[in-house]
């Protein structure tokens, strides 16, 4: 008869067991670090059997300090009293998932529980600390072509808004082939009761969802940034934390530094765009054990920096130097309720081969849930640039990436607003300006039109101005008999507006004006808009009294 050897692995998994207590008498927690080990959850059931062997190479953190897991799954990291620590899900693996889609990623340890004078509950008593904080994974094929889908501010102040938010975007994007999505920040509308609703809505899309703390989506009764984040952790877990999906790796960085209660009431604006010496130290920590040529994608809320200097965040040059290292790089954020694309060169900090590339998201809110009603209720929220509400897919393809932005219930190829008279007399055509805002639209992007089937194409220039539909909206909503009682914002310059005029004297009669834009990946976007070309003596005509 022979005789079986047992393997490495199975050894050293079963010495392990001892050590930490699960074939014996539990030991108590090491003083000032927490072990445990990432394994192999091989039925799904969250514990660790007796064959679900440690996982190697996998990153850990404390949100500064970031080790891998040994040949066992061991790992050993320092701790406080109070600490939250997590895993960052690798390529290839899935963490466990909760009824609404919420990844569960993470340890948090607050032995006395949060602090008891906010108005939202936060993160109830832990009681003591385990000897062993464990984190199952299970296998998980995951291609290196896939989508993501990106919300900017979901933001309902009331429960009806999170109505209109399920009616105007979620219930298109049910069952849509993404591997999973992302809410940059602000959540909801500083009414914490809110994640609950919220949160079963979105996971009816039926794929994982990441969140970003926003300013919104603070404790406002807190003192200090410390304590203002307790609901949202208690939620969704930490504010920073990164996981990978294919060959691309995710960093997730809290940047909203909040300065604590206000006598004078003004909570929701005490606050600044900023980060932490440990944040930055995660993210040198992390980057240090991802390969070079993998794509690294940070998600924030408040913009590295853009259209609202006094809202961003001022420790970017050293953000840029931890990502030094890494080519292959793309940030996204949110905050601003309008849309934007910015590019950082070496003046703001950023050495590397070719300008980092920072979106500014559009929101799925708009324009706070503002504006008048459609014939289904739901306000059309256009944003204070032009832009309609909606949302993005990022399609990433190893370490290139693209992106799309779709507004909410429209077509995919609904990308601009072409914004030009019904009809134009031929002698006045040179003299009538056409403006053309594509949503999505950059620096980067390569904007003409065309007067007719046969006409030239006509290079429109990009122009820092008021959209001309936002400022119709405006008009509309003085003027009306009922004016709503939460009025439309000011109107901004849009970052993604085009302007031209006409061609001189075209021919009389009803012509198709086309709109062709080439966005900064090479995707075209087309729009049409009919005009009536007239000859003056006909207008005279058709002006004059009739019998």
């Amino acid at each position: 008869m022979s005789r079986t050897t047992p393997s490495r692995s199975i050894i050293a998994t079963a010495l392990w067991a001892l050590v930490l207590g699960c074939a014996g008498t539990p030991i108590a927690p090491e003083a000032g670090f927490a072990t445990g080990v990432v394994f192999h959850d091989r039925n799904g059931n969250g514990k660790r059997d007796r064959f679900d062997f440690g996982i190697r190479g996998v990153a850990l953190s404390n949100g500064r300090e970031v080790v891998r897991s040994d040949a066992g799954g061991r790992y050993r990291l320092p701790v406080a009293d109070d600490f939250t620590l997590f895993v960052v899900k690798p390529s290839g693996w899935t963490v466990a998932t909760d009824a609404n889609n919420l990844p569960r990623f993470y340890y948090r340890h607050k032995p006395a529980g949060s602090p008891a004078n906010s108005h939202f509950p936060g993160v109830a008593p832990t009681g003591p600390r385990p000897a062993s904080i464990d984190f199952p994974l299970t296998r998980h094929r995951e291609p290196k072509t896939f989508d993501v889908v990106l919300f900017g501010d979901t933001q309902p102040y009331w429960i009806s808004e999170v109505d209109t938010l399920s009616h105007d975007i979620i219930e298109e994007l049910i069952g849509v082939d993404a591997a999973f999505g992302i809410t940059l920040g602000d959540v909801v509308g500083d009414d914490l009761s809110l994640f609950e609703p919220l949160n079963r809505a979105v996971g009816l899309i039926g794929i994982p969802w990441y969140n970003v703390p926003g300013n919104h989506d603070l404790n406002y009764d807190a003192n200090d940034d410390a304590n203002s984040d307790e609901t949202f952790e208690r939620v969704y877990g930490p504010g920073s934390y990164a996981f990978e999906y294919g060959r691309a790796h995710f960093i997730v960085l809290d940047d909203v530094v909040y300065g604590g209660y206000l006598e004078t009431g003004n909570t929701t604006q005490n606050y600044v765009g900023g980060l932490s010496e440990d944040q930055l130290a995660f993210v040198r920590g992390y980057l240090a054990g991802v390969p070079r040529n993998h794509l690294v994608v940070v998600a924030m809320h408040i913009p590295l920096a853009g259209p609202a200097p006094t809202l961003e965040v001022p420790q970017r040059r050293e953000l840029f130097a931890a990502l030094a290292s890494h080519p292959y790089s793309f940030s996204i954020a949110s905050h601003m309720h309008t849309q934007s694309h910015e590019f950082f060169g070496p003046e703001d900090g950023h050495h590397g081969p070719s300008p980092h590339h920072h979106l500014i998201q559009g929101t799925t809110s708009g324009s706070w849930w503002l504006g008048t009603s459609d014939e289904v209720g739901i306000p059309h929220a256009t944003m204070r640039d032009g832009t309609p509400n909606g949302y993005s897919i990022l399609r990433i393809d190893g370490n290139a990436y693209t992106l799309r932005y779709q507004v909410a219930r429209r077509p995919a190829d609904y990308q601009m607003n072409i914004f030009a008279p019904d009809a134009v007399s031929a002698e006045a055509a040179a003299r009538t300006e056409v403006l053309v805002n594509v949503f999505a639209g950059s620096d980067r992007s390569r904007v003409e039109m065309r007067l007719g089937a046969d006409g030239a194409w006509i290079p429109l220039t990009r122009v820092d101005r008021p959209d001309p539909y936002f400022l119709e909206l405006k008009r509309r909503e003085a003027d009306a008999a009922d004016r709503p009682a939460r009025p439309l914002p000011p109107a901004d310059p849009s970052r993604h507006l085009w302007r031209a005029t006409l061609p001189a004297d075209p021919e009389a009669g009803t012509s198709l004006l086309e709109v062709r834009t080439i966005d900064m990946f090479g995707a075209t976007h087309r729009g049409r808009r009919i005009l009536r070309i007239e000859r003056s003596e006909h207008r005279s005509r058709e002006a004059g009294p009739r019998e």
